[in-house]
């Protein structure tokens, strides 16, 4: 078991508290499927903390610093942080949908992930959002000032 695991534990319980208590302010109607989502990160939260209790019974526990930080790419990491905050930017202009294909179609081709891959990647992702958000869920995503 590694020490710095505690801590990504212990954030996904924290986000587990927001969103419940985000989620409960809700209709009645739109949390059935929030909880849903809540209550499998809770469950493969806890799943992770049993098994990193296991190991670090067997095991021992290290830092795990050197690890996170051993193939650090500063490059890599700054070009995709300014790519969430220009995402950010993007969605206050022309809104989800079309911000989050640029997001993606940049990431990944900076990243020189195949083309296919990205085609079918970012696809399937609108697809999912569309489906799961505006249909199923009747959610309004931002549509941008630009189209306003």
């Amino acid at each position: 078991m590694k020490k710095t695991d505690l801590g990504v534990v212990g954030f996904m319980y924290t986000v587990c508290i927001v969103f419940l208590t985000m989620t409960l302010k809700l209709k009645k109607e739109a949390q059935t499927y929030p909880l849903f989502i809540i209550a499998l990160l809770f469950l493969l939260t806890t799943m992770y903390l049993v098994q990193m209790l296991i190991n670090a019974k067997k095991n021992g526990v290290t830092s795990g610093i050197k690890e996170i930080f051993a193939d650090f790419i500063p490059k890599q990491f700054f070009v995709v942080l300014a790519m969430i905050i220009g995402y950010l930017a993007a969605m206050y202009l022309v809104g989800f949908y079309i911000s989050t294909v640029l997001l993606m179609l940049g990431c990944l081709l900076f990243l020189k992930v195949p083309k296919w891959q990205i085609i079918l990647t970012t696809l399937v992702i609108i697809g999912l959002v569309y489906c799961a958000f505006t249909l199923f869920l009747g959610v309004k995503l931002p549509v941008g000032l630009l189209f306003k």
